[in-house]
């Protein structure tokens, strides 16, 4: 059913009387009388009531005047659109679309002037050495002012901290991956997780793809994958993101598995085997030269997370670090800004910022930032999670080569590689994990501390990291789940680590984002994927259910809202967040959600029954469920 009606007239007269808090969204916190009458051109009224519904027609009403609509016909239908097909259309229909972005002339505007660069910063481009064609291609663009006021920079050959450090004082962005089509280079497209996040991030870019490839957006998460080609290429690694402030550390690896997923979708022709054999040969290059560098392999036999880097990273909030820096300020008697930025310029030595500095390094690119599982120890950790990583690498690796390769990879250097090989560092691995990480009498991995010499004994979601790899046996797997995944499974989904393991929060142990009470969505699929691998399907359907659930009700509830973060305790996004909680702030409707929890919706769905998924569709109260009526 559609009606015709005046758009300014009706907005005006439903923001009036339901959005009573004045923040352009209709949600429970509103104390309006959560009933409304539409009044259609021809005069006929039609009731809405309850606040799902009221926040469903200010959303329609704002895409009709963003189409500059006056008189729009309004569908009823998508105002009374079950809550579970209204979130994943929306997902499917607009979230993905106002979450990609190009790094070329097209899309500099809207990648180059986002919060991150400041109103007054100077607005900069850095081009790799090693890339001639991007740095013709942006000097031209630069000509031409389709931005004005930018400046194309060329990195040098060799990235040291130094000359990364230097570049803190001026900010930018990195180029990506150019394609020609149409006689005309392109960049080539990728999705950013959102808000200041608008860039392409390394870990959050493989479970945005599971989500992109279940609504059939098959290119562009293939797209993603040819920009993390381009990374290793030209900048040595797969970035935390594209910024300047990344340039000296990775994110975990997730390249293969991203690779064949999409690879699955794909028909074996010449030309899509020619792209699995380019993804390997530099998932290959990237394993080798980053993952079990000197930097990162330790004297275990596994790897470690370790960014290099000089100072305090740029990205965070000013404040964030004033509870480490402060006894240091107060002791050479400075202001906590003054001492910040003589100890960043390297005008103040100070060992042990130094090496807290290498820790926190450390934790950002685990992409756990932050956690007390990580604190002040992260470079002396072999994590259960990143040597999961590298074994499924290893074990991809292997498959592939064994399965479409004919048991032999050549290499750019003309060197062959061999499945045999790639399954035994595989099995070493594993066998490693097993002595060091795996503790029998709790059933669980722990991180290894090989400076110390001993496990970590912080009850992490990451222990399940081992059942997504496949590297557990059975008996391991069962131990994890009988006995141990009570441990994490709370209201809604899975909690990132147990408050026993997070601690006393305080003044001066602030909480941390990536503990409890807060579960994160690739923590949720990864943990589904893996009680999957190993028989598990109930448990995974009932932990997918509750993660649904929450955002199903929370969406409800606050106008669609799909934020960054959860309490999974408390079943809400109003939580402690650095850095703010991404994707609740808009004006009367959301264009974007947030890149991986938008996939986890849509991965999610995928896994439920069909009494799961009608439930939650009868998430609204029957006492809300009004008809469109005439009066």
């Amino acid at each position: 059913m559609k009606i015709q009606l005046s758009l300014e007239q009706n907005l005006k007269r439903l923001l009036a009387q339901e959005d009573t808090d004045g923040d352009r969204q209709i949600t429970v916190e509103d104390a309006g009388p959560k009933r409304f009458s539409v009044i259609a051109a021809n005069g006929e009224k039609f009731e809405v009531a309850g606040t799902y519904r009221l926040s469903n027609l200010l959303q329609e009403l704002a895409l009709a005047r963003e189409a500059d609509e006056k008189e729009p016909f309004l569908e009823m239908e998508r105002i009374f659109e079950d809550p579970v097909h209204r979130i994943s259309r929306m997902i499917r229909e607009f979230f993905w679309k106002g979450l990609t972005r190009t790094v070329d002339e097209d899309g500099l505007a809207k990648i180059l002037t986002d919060e991150k660069a400041g109103q007054s910063s100077t607005l900069r481009i850095y081009i790799p050495y090693s890339d001639r064609q991007a740095f013709d291609y942006f000097q031209q663009a630069a000509k031409r002012q389709t931005v004005s006021g930018f400046e194309v920079i060329r990195l040098p050959r060799d990235i040291t901290p130094e000359y990364a450090r230097q570049l803190n004082s001026q900010p930018g962005l990195l180029s990506l991956g150019l394609r020609k089509e149409g006689g005309k280079l392109h960049g080539l497209p990728f999705v950013v997780p959102g808000g200041r996040f608008n860039e392409l991030y390394g870990w959050d870019s493989y479970f945005e793809a599971l989500g992109l490839l279940i609504d059939k957006q098959i290119d562009l998460a293939r797209a993603m994958v040819d920009n993390f080609i381009y990374e290793i290429r030209h900048y040595g690694k797969i970035l935390n993101a594209n910024r300047s402030y990344y340039l000296t550390r990775s994110q975990p690896p997730f390249l293969t598995s991203m690779a064949l997923a999409i690879f699955e979708y794909l028909p074996r022709t010449a030309e899509n085997r020619k792209w699995l054999t380019e993804v390997f040969q530099t998932a290959i290059h990237e394993y080798q030269t980053v993952w079990i560098s000197p930097d990162r392999l330790t004297g275990t036999g596994l790897s470690r997370y370790k960014g290099s880097g000089i100072g305090i990273p740029p990205e965070t909030e000013a404040e964030h670090f004033d509870t480490i820096l402060k006894p240091y300020a107060f002791r050479a008697g400075l202001d906590l800004q003054t001492y910040a930025e003589h100890y960043s310029r390297g005008k103040i030595k100070e060992p042990e910022l130094d090496e807290y500095f290498v820790h926190d390094r450390a934790v950002r690119e685990s992409g756990h930032d932050t956690s007390y599982r990580l604190d002040k120890c992260a470079a002396h950790l072999n994590t259960v999670d990143l040597n999961s990583l590298l074994y499924k690498y290893e074990i991809d690796i292997a498959n592939t080569i064994k399965n479409e390769f004919k048991d032999a990879l050549t290499m750019p250097g003309g060197k062959t590689e061999k499945s045999a090989d790639w399954y035994s560092r595989a099995e070493k691995r594993k066998e490693i994990m097993n002595q060091l990480l795996w503790n029998s009498s709790r059933g669980m991995f722990f991180d290894y501390n090989f400076m110390e010499k001993k496990q970590s004994a912080y009850e992490s979601a990451t222990t399940f990291y081992s059942l997504w790899a496949g590297l557990a046996t059975p008996q391991q797997a069962e131990l994890l789940v009988k006995k141990n995944l009570p441990l994490f499974e709370a209201p809604g989904g899975i909690v990132a680590g147990t408050e026993a393991s997070r601690g006393p929060i305080s003044a001066e142990r602030p909480q941390r984002q990536w503990d409890y009470p807060s579960g994160w969505a690739p923590h949720q699929m990864l943990v589904w994927q893996g009680l999957i691998n190993y028989g598990y399907q109930e448990e995974a359907r009932r932990l997918a259910y509750r993660w649904l659930y929450m955002i199903t009700r929370n969406a409800a509830d606050y106008n669609g809202t799909i934020p960054e973060k959860y309490d999974v305790v408390s079943r809400t996004h109003h939580v402690f967040a650095e850095y703010g909680n991404v994707g609740t702030q808009f004006d009367y409707i959301t264009r974007e959600g947030f890149g991986w929890m938008n996939a986890s919706y849509q991965v999610g769905l995928t896994l439920l029954a069909e009494d799961q998924i009608a439930n939650l569709k009868e998430l609204i109260p029957p006492e809300w469920l009004f008809e469109s009526a005439r009066l």
